[in-house]
Order: structure tokens, then C-alpha cells, then sequence
């Protein structure tokens, strides 16, 4: 097997430019070798870092991060632990460093949640991890889920996927992340969420009423007002959504209904309200 390889081969191996090679040299995060006639010579070790590098510059992490991470990376490690044995990858503005049990980012050294490690294993294709963390059920991917949604939306977006792979009737779990998937303004897979939570119990206010908020944000506004109206069959006392009616109906020039309607949240409301 090759223990050496040049510029010219390590670009042609990575579809790198022999520039961006070179750059990365430059950088100081690769340590080539000085080959016959002082030709730099690449080790496979190098041609691992550099794939990684390929990967982040792919992601649009500028040279001079990653470079940072590297270092960083490197005092992180365990001594018998050398850094082309980790994957380090972008999601989406992190950096992430997976070593088969645990994943954190090296710019700050934070540990994250691991219940995605076989999502991540994928994503990098690394083998599953050789002893997995005990399985959650349904019901534990759940509240985990709701205590990740204010400190991570994403990992808490991903706890309630894995519940509802385990069990899709979660009601909650649809209406949640559908609510997560709404504010991220991903509103084709929050409405596939909030329509399947309906799928599941006819009755899920909830579901109808934030149905029928993102209809409106779209435009869609006589889908939105037959939504807030089966909110209403199904809780008759839901202010807002006799408010959002009102709303509709007085910007239609439907007066008689938006009047319907208005009085209808105020009297819900109590003094002072809207």
C-alpha cells in the first residue's frame, strides 16, 4: 500500500483544486513530509484530515475555523486517540465532533445530546456505535423532547421524530413539532404534522387552531377559516380563534361575522383583553 502521495495525487484523490491543497498546508493544520528534491509528500493520515477539511469547506466553515477546531480538537483528544479517528462534520452553523459514543463541539468543548447517534452514524458512515445507550420508549422520547425545545429546537425537533417512529399516534408529538417546524418557517412539514395529529383524534383543538394560523400565514384564507371554525366545534371557548375569525371576516367585509365573532372573543377574554 502507497505510504506517500503528492499534491497533484491527494487533489485528484479528494477533487480538490492543487491550490486549496496547498492552502490548507499553509493554514498550519497538516504536517506533510519533505519527499525527494523537496517535493512535499502527503501521508495517508493527511489525505483523512484533508477529507475532513473538504467536508467543512463544503459546508461554508471558513479555512480559518477549521483550522481553530483542529487545534482545539487536538488538546481534547485523549493521548491514544489521534484526530483522524473522530468524524468531524457541519450541522448547520455548529461544527460537530463525533467519536462513536459521544458528540461535541470543539469550539467550546460542549457535549450534546447522543439519542441520534444512529442518525448521525449515517450521516458520516460510521458503523453503530459497538455499545448503544439503552433504548427510549415513545413515552421517554417524548419528555425529552419538551425539555430540549427552549435550549435546542433542533435536538428537541429530533426527539419527537424518534417518538413518533416508535409510536405514531402521539397526538402531542404531532402537534409539537409541528408547532417546532412552524416557527422554523418549514410550514409544508408543519401541516403534514398538525393534519396527522387530526388523523389521529377528531378532536385536537390544538391541531385546528395551529392549522389554522399557518393556513393564514400562507394565504389561504377560507381553508383557514373552515380550520378555526372545527377549532370551535371542538372547543366553542377558544378566544383567539374567534379573534383570528373576526380578523379574517372584518378584512373580507364581512362585518356581520367579524362582529359575531369579536364580541364573541371579548366576552372570553374578560376586561382589558385585546
Amino acid at each position: 500500500m502507497k505510504s506517500h502521495f503528492t499534491t497533484r495525487e491527494v487533489a485528484k484523490i479528494l477533487a480538490l483544486p492543487e491550490w486549496r491543497v496547498r492552502s490548507c498546508v499553509r493554514a498550519g493544520f497538516l504536517s506533510p513530509v519533505r519527499g525527494p528534491q523537496r517535493h512535499i509528500a502527503f501521508t495517508f493520515q493527511d489525505l483523512l484530515l484533508l477529507k475532513t477539511t473538504k467536508g467543512l469547506l463544503g459546508a461554508r466553515v471558513p479555512l480559518q475555523r477549521i483550522r481553530r477546531i483542529l487545534h482545539s480538537l487536538r488538546k481534547q483528544l485523549p493521548k491514544e486517540q489521534e484526530i483522524w479517528n473522530v468524524k468531524v462534520y457541519a450541522d448547520g452553523k455548529r461544527v460537530v465532533v463525533w467519536n462513536g459514543t459521544a458528540r461535541w463541539q470543539p469550539d467550546s468543548g460542549q457535549f450534546l445530546f447522543n439519542f441520534a447517534a444512529k442518525e448521525v452514524a449515517q450521516r458520516v458512515n460510521l458503523p453503530p456505535a459497538k455499545k448503544p445507550a439503552p433504548a427510549l420508549n415513545a413515552e421517554q422520547w417524548f419528555n425529552l423532547a419538551c425539555e430540549l425545545e427552549r435550549t435546542s429546537p433542533e435536538e428537541s425537533r429530533r426527539a419527537y421524530r424518534e417518538a413518533l417512529a416508535l409510536d405514531f399516534s402521539l397526538v402531542e408529538a404531532h402537534i409539537n413539532l409541528g408547532r417546532l417546524y412552524q416557527e422554523a418557517a418549514e410550514y409544508e412539514k408543519a401541516e403534514r404534522h398538525y393534519r396527522a395529529a387530526i388523523a389521529q383524534d377528531p378532536h385536537p383543538t390544538l391541531a385546528y387552531f395551529n392549522l389554522g394560523v399557518l393556513l393564514e400565514q400562507r394565504g389561504r384564507m377560507e381553508e383557514a377559516i373552515a380550520t378555526y371554525e372545527d377549532a370551535l366545534v371542538n372547543d366553542a371557548s377558544l378566544a383567539d380563534a374567534h379573534y383570528n375569525l373576526g380578523l379574517i371576516f372584518e378584512a373580507q367585509d364581512r362585518r356581520a361575522e367579524a362582529f359575531k365573532h369579536f364580541r364573541a372573543a371579548r366576552k372570553l377574554y374578560g376586561p382589558g383583553k385585546k
